[in-house]
C-alpha cells in the first residue's frame, strides 16, 4: 500500500476524533517529510494484555492504528507481555496486582486474535517488548533511569495523590514510564498513539529519544471512551461496555441503547466512516434533518459491519425490530431442559426456574427482578415473587427477562 499524497487529507484522517498532537505543527511536518522521501511513518501503539477481552474502548486506539495504515504508514502493535508483569500505575490510586508470565501469555494470544479484526494483519507489525526489556542488564537499566528525576515522577497526578495521602508507591512502578519510553527507543517510532491518561508515558518516550540521540516521537492522544451509561469510561467491570466479541445482535441492541449525547463521539472514535461523513451526519443532527433515531440505527449498523460483516448487520436490524418494534420474540431462542424432579405438587416457584433458565444467578435476584417487573412469562409481566408455575403449562412456556434475553423451557419425559 503506498503512501497517500495529500497532506491535508492524511492529517484532516489522522486528528479526526483526536485530543492533542504534541508537539503543535511536528506531525504534519513529519507527514510532509515521509511523503518527499517516500518513506512511511513507524507508528506505535503499546497495550499491556492485563485482560483477554476486549471492547470498542479499546478499539479507538486500533482504528486510529488503522487510519494510519490505510494513509501507507507502517503500524507497529507492541504487546507488553513484559511491562503487563509490572502493572502500568497511570490512573491507579493504589499499587496494580503484578500478573505472572503464564497470564500475560494468554492475555496476549486473546487480544492479537481480536486486535486483528480491526487491524490488517498483513500490513502490521506485531512486537513483543520482552525482546529488548528482558535482555537489559541492571546497569542498562541504571543509566535509563538516570534520565528521570523523582521530582518528575511525582509531577504525575496519580503518583501526587498517593504520595499526599501516604499510600504506597513502589519503586519498580516508576520504572514503567522508563520502560515504555524504552520501547519507543527500541522500535525508533516516529508517532505514539495512546488515551489521555497515557499522556506522561508518551511523553516520556520523546524525552528518552531526545537522550539517546533518537528524533523523537509525535504524540497523539485519543479520548477516553464514555460507556453505554453515559457517565463512566467503558468497562466490562462496569456492564457498560460493547464487547468486540458481543454476537452481532447483542451488538446492535446495546448501541440502540446509547444516549444521544454520545452519538458525536461514537461515530468519530468507533465506525470507519470518513470525518466528512461523519461530519454530515452530525450537521444533520444539530440541524434537526437527521432524527437521533435514525442517526443511532447508522451508527449501529457501521459498527456490527466493521466486526461482523454487512448481513450479519443487517440480520442484527432485523433482529432489534422484531424484539422492540413489532414486540415479537426472536427466531431462534434457547431452549432449557427442566427436569420433573424439580417439580413440588406438578409446580416450580418461579424464582427457582429462572435459575435453571440461566436468567437469575440465585433465587435472591429471580425474586429481585420479579418485584422490579424484569420477568415476562408467555408475554405477561409477572411481578408475583413468590409465583409458582403450574407444571401442565410448564412445556413450551416462553421465559424473558428484560428487552433481550429469552429462553424455551422443554420439560423432560419421566
Amino acid at each position: 500500500m503506498g503512501l497517500v499524497s495529500d497532506v491535508d487529507y492524511q492529517m484532516e484522517v489522522i486528528l479526526s476524533g483526536t485530543v492533542e498532537c504534541l508537539p503543535e505543527g511536528e506531525l504534519r511536518r513529519k507527514v510532509e517529510r515521509s511523503i518527499r522521501e517516500n518513506r512511511p511513518l513507524r507508528v506505535k501503539f503499546g497495550v499491556d494484555p492485563t485482560r483477554p477481552d476486549l471492547h470498542l474502548g479499546h478499539a479507538v486506539p486500533l482504528r486510529k492504528l488503522r487510519q494510519f495504515q490505510e494513509l501507507g504508514h507502517t503500524a507497529i502493535l507492541l504487546i507488553g507481555d513484559f511491562t503487563a508483569r509490572i502493572g502500568d500505575p497511570s490512573e491507579r490510586d493504589v499499587m496494580r496486582p503484578q500478573l505472572s508470565a503464564e497470564e500475560v501469555l494468554k492475555n496476549a494470544e486473546t487480544y492479537s486474535q481480536q486486535a486483528f479484526r480491526i487491524l490488517d494483519r498483513e500490513l502490521t507489525v506485531l512486537e513483543y517488548n520482552s525482546r529488548w526489556l528482558a535482555l537489559l542488564t541492571f546497569e542498562e537499566v541504571v543509566r535509563l533511569a538516570s534520565h528521570f528525576t523523582v521530582a518528575r515522577m511525582l509531577e504525575r497526578d496519580d503518583f501526587a495523590r498517593r504520595y499526599a495521602r501516604n499510600v504506597p508507591i513502589g519503586l519498580h512502578e516508576f520504572l514503567y514510564p522508563v520502560m515504555q519510553a524504552y520501547d519507543s527507543v527500541a522500535l525508533r517510532a516516529d508517532v505514539e498513539i495512546g488515551g489521555t491518561d497515557q499522556i506522561f508515558n508518551l511523553l516520556a518516550g520523546r524525552e528518552l529519544q531526545k537522550a539517546l540521540g533518537q528524533e523523537p516521537q509525535s504524540v497523539l492522544t485519543l479520548p477516553i471512551l464514555v460507556g453505554l451509561d453515559g457517565e463512566k469510561k467503558m468497562s466490562k467491570s462496569l456492564g457498560n461496555h460493547v464487547g468486540l466479541t458481543d454476537p452481532p445482535e447483542e451488538m446492535f441492541g446495546k448501541l440502540m441503547s446509547l444516549p444521544d449525547e454520545l452519538m458525536p463521539d461514537y461515530f468519530r472514535l468507533t465506525t470507519a466512516l470518513r470525518p466528512s461523513e461523519v461530519e454530515e451526519i452530525l450537521r444533520g443532527l444539530r440541524e434537526g434533518s437527521l432524527h437521533p433515531a435514525k442517526a443511532k440505527r447508522r451508527l449501529a449498523r457501521e459498527v456490527v459491519t466493521l466486526y461482523w460483516g454487512r448481513e450479519e448487520a443487517e440480520r442484527a436490524e432485523e433482529h432489534f425490530d422484531r424484539l422492540f418494534v413489532e414486540r415479537e420474540p426472536p427466531e431462534q431462542v434457547p431452549e432449557v431442559r427442566i427436569h420433573p424432579a424439580e417439580l413440588k405438587d406438578g409446580r416450580i416457584w418461579l424464582p427457582r426456574l429462572l435459575v435453571l433458565a440461566g436468567l437469575a444467578p440465585s433465587t435472591s435476584e429471580g425474586r429481585r427482578l420479579i418485584s422490579q417487573g424484569g420477568i415476562r412469562l408467555n408475554g405477561e409481566t409477572v411481578d408475583d415473587p413468590d409465583k409458582e408455575v403450574d407444571g401442565t403449562g410448564l412445556d413450551g412456556a416462553l421465559l424473558q427477562k428484560g428487552k433481550r434475553h429469552f429462553r424455551r423451557v422443554v420439560l423432560e419425559k419421566r
